[in-house]
């Protein structure tokens, strides 16, 4: 370590100042003398260190993009359960409004078959449905509890569906006009030629007992002739759809299988079908000896 004199050393702090304010002094003059040289040195120094801060860069910018794609993953996570939550809560409320469409269309069909004032009616749901191959029946949600007996027409804002058959409290079952043992007495309308619509569980029923034949072509509409005291005339059933050798067969006008709401009227005319005999109990082993106690004394 070179150890400097005291004079030297003084004489160093003296111009040490001097020197530097000096320098900085030239330092500003020749930046005000020539701008351009400092800008070049700016840039060159720039231009050295430019490849590092892009090496640096590079790193950092795809971190940034990889933190980006994740939150853009996240919010698009997040989106997508919102919206399949908003999905099925509009789905629900679909399901529910095509419901309550369908139930208003068919309760409009039957305010369109709204029969005359002095005739009483129910509209019924219907709750169960047989469809099977050997009966073809219907069950719906009122019985005795709203007047309802049998016989009593079943229609809806199309026509006839067929006919009460069993009633009980609180539910009835509906003899369909296709069934194998319903038969009902029509007329063609337009030539008035009588027949019996019989069901044979098919999808569409025959004409039998046509006076004749020749008088019933494809297109012609089929109603209630009222024979019989069971229907009022006048009911529409179907149209003629097909002619083979087994007889007409008839399309019903009520689409039988879709059924949702019908209607009961009661025309005054179930009283004429033969009511059911009510069930007899058997007598008990105590009555039977009642009774041969009694046989003696008469």
């Amino acid at each position: 370590m070179i150890r400097l004199s005291p004079p030297l050393r003084a004489a160093i702090q003296r111009t040490t100042l001097p020197v530097l304010i000096l320098l900085s002094a030239a330092i500003i003059v020749l930046g005000k003398a020539d701008r351009m040289l400092f800008d070049s040195l700016r840039a060159a120094t720039a231009d050295s260190l430019a490849p590092a801060l892009e090496t640096v860069a590079q790193p950092l910018a795809a971190v940034g993009n990889v933190i980006d794609r994740a939150r853009g993953f996240i919010g698009t996570y997040e989106e997508n359960r919102r919206l399949v939550r908003e999905n099925e809560r509009l789905l629900q409320w679909q399901q529910a409004a095509l419901d309550l469409s369908a139930d208003n269309q068919k309760l409009r069909g039957l305010v369109n078959a709204v029969p005359a004032a002095s005739v009483a009616y129910v509209t019924a749901r219907v709750i169960a449905n047989s469809g099977g191959a050997y009966v073809r029946t219907v069950m719906i949600d009122a019985g005795a509890d709203q007047h309802l007996a049998r016989g009593q027409a079943a229609i809806t804002g199309e026509g006839l569906i067929g006919r009460l058959t069993e009633v009980g409290t609180r539910a009835a079952r509906v003899l369909l006009i296709t069934d194998l043992n319903s038969r009902i007495p029509v007329v063609i309308d337009g030539s008035r030629t009588n027949a019996v619509l019989a069901g044979d569980n098919s999808e569409r029923p025959r004409l039998v007992y046509l006076s004749t034949s020749d008088a019933v072509k494809i297109g012609d509409r089929v109603v209630t002739s009222g024979e019989g005291g069971v229907f009022p005339p006048g009911l529409p059933v179907g149209v003629v759809s097909a002619i083979d050798a087994g007889g007409p067969r008839i399309e019903p006008f009520v689409e039988l299988s879709q059924l949702g709401y019908l209607m009961v009227v009661d025309y005054g005319l179930s009283e004429a079908l033969p009511q059911p005999v009510p069930f007899a109990a058997r007598p008990t082993a105590r009555g039977k000896a009642a009774a041969a106690n009694e046989a003696p004394s008469r």
